[in-house]
């Protein structure tokens, strides 16, 4: 199973082309709903007119050079380490479920480009990634749909309750979990079974990569613009029209703030993120 190129054998009952032509329409699916999600609920136009209006708010100009450090924090934080969950458990998750949902699309890709049919050997990483990029995304899927969801670890909703904003979540895992179960029956040789989990794993993907409109798949592309944007607002003073943050402790802050001692006495503890110092449960 682990070994063997699923979309090879494939290639007996079904033309390397018209998997190939399955793959490009998933990209302008995935390319339009992008688009029109972002038409139809105008983040694109905040961006910028948000970025417009933090330029007129800048206290300083930030250099070409310190904007590509800024996007290089942004990426290796927000993108890649996904820095901005302090939750381990929600880190964690979502790191499984992004890397593994990489390695599962991106080797899809190749093989199917690639190594279409048994005439053409596949390397023996690639299906071994496959597969191994479909339990990472099942792992950090299921994690969090069974145990970090908000609805279900802090409203206590039952983990089957479904709705649109879910369409993302469960058409990933639906994808990831038939297309494990279609390559293990087919490596078993069991026709009947195999056909009909290739029919779900392809009714799954469609759903999702179809869905794009109607799920949280346009955010992967529009988070780490959002993320840029904050860091270079942080960075030119124009904070996003928030006050600035200040050390209470300082007396220079305390003489501008004279109320401070007042009311916080001569040494304020730290007031903030006070959330995160207990996770909410079925409150």
């Amino acid at each position: 199973m682990f070994m063997s190129n699923p979309f090879s054998e494939l290639s007996a009952s079904i033309s390397p082309a018209v998997m190939q032509g399955y793959i490009i329409l998933m990209v302008l699916l995935v390319i339009g709903g992008t688009i029109l999600d972002m038409l139809h609920k105008k983040s694109a136009q905040y961006f910028f007119e948000n970025s417009r209006k933090a330029q007129k708010n800048a206290k300083r100009t930030v250099s070409g050079g310190e904007k590509a450090s800024l996007a290089l924090k942004t990426f290796a934080n927000e993108v890649l380490t996904s820095g901005e969950f302090r939750n381990t458990r929600r880190r964690l998750s979502h790191l499984l479920t992004m890397y593994g949902f990489i390695l599962f699309v991106v080797t899809t890709v190749i093989m199917f480009f690639g190594y279409p049919t048994p005439a053409t050997p596949t390397p023996a990483i690639l299906p071994q990634l496959w597969h191994i990029g479909a339990l990472m995304l099942c792992v950090g899927g299921y994690w969090f749909w069974f145990f970090i969801r908000v609805d279900v670890s802090a409203e206590g909703l039952p983990w089957f309750r479904f709705e649109r904003a879910d369409l993302f979540i469960v058409s990933l895992l639906a994808t990831a979990t038939f297309g494990l179960i279609w390559s293990y029956t087919q490596s078993q040789g069991i026709p009947g079974w195999s056909t009909l989990f290739f029919l779900l794993f392809i009714t799954a993907s469609t759903t999702l990569f179809g869905g794009v409109l109607w799920s949280k798949f346009a955010h992967m592309f529009f988070k780490p613009a959002a993320a840029f944007q904050k860091r270079v607002t942080r960075a030119d003073g124009s904070r996003e029209g928030l006050p600035d943050e200040y050390d209470l402790t300082n007396p220079d802050v305390q003489a501008r703030f004279p109320d401070i001692p007042e009311y916080m006495g001569k040494t304020p503890p730290y007031m903030g993120q006070g959330i995160r110092r207990e996770s909410a449960n079925h409150y």
